[in-house]
């Protein structure tokens, strides 16, 4: 399968993922290419059997740039996607220590679906989705970061195989 990958990694946590989703396809006898969006137009995307874009989230939401890109994106109807959103892992009330519930958490991880409402009205089918958690701004990724990967991974297989 080819796969072509869309980042808009700031910190280098998009880029990092998107570099060990290369390697774990690539064990599997897949081909992914990685671009960052600033490097590539978005209606001149390469042919692909899967298109996967990783967004960081800004204040609960893809950043912009990501948003404008995806806006431009012009691919067939039926085309299959996946998307990969870094957020910054839940932290405890700075005033009362308590967690934030999980409606308090999807309230401030809104990037996939903002992401899908781009996507889904152009004709395109998601074929899996991950969150990935970053600690503090600028990182490093969560413990357990490359087993969520490796779900994501075996979901668009699966489902794009299917």
């Amino acid at each position: 399968m080819k796969v072509e990958l869309y980042h808009s990694s700031k910190y280098g946590n998009g880029a990092r993922v998107a570099e060990e989703f290369r390697e774990m396809m690539g064990t599997k006898g897949h081909q992914v290419n990685i671009h960052h969006i600033n490097e590539v137009k978005p209606k001149e995307l390469a042919q692909a059997e899967v298109y996967v874009f990783i967004s960081p989230t800004r204040l609960g939401k893809p950043i912009g740039g990501m948003r404008r890109f995806l806006k431009k994106v012009t691919l067939p109807t039926g085309t299959k996607y996946a998307l990969i959103a870094t957020h910054g892992a839940p932290e405890p009330n700075k005033k009362t220590g308590k967690m934030p519930t999980p409606e308090e958490v999807e309230k401030y991880q809104r990037t996939i679906p903002l992401m899908d409402d781009v996507l889904k009205p152009k004709g395109m089918v998601k074929v899996a989705d991950v969150k990935i958690y970053v600690t503090g701004l600028k990182g490093p990724l969560e413990e357990g970061w490359r087993e969520h990967l490796e779900a994501f991974m075996d979901r668009i297989i699966h489902n794009s195989i299917n």
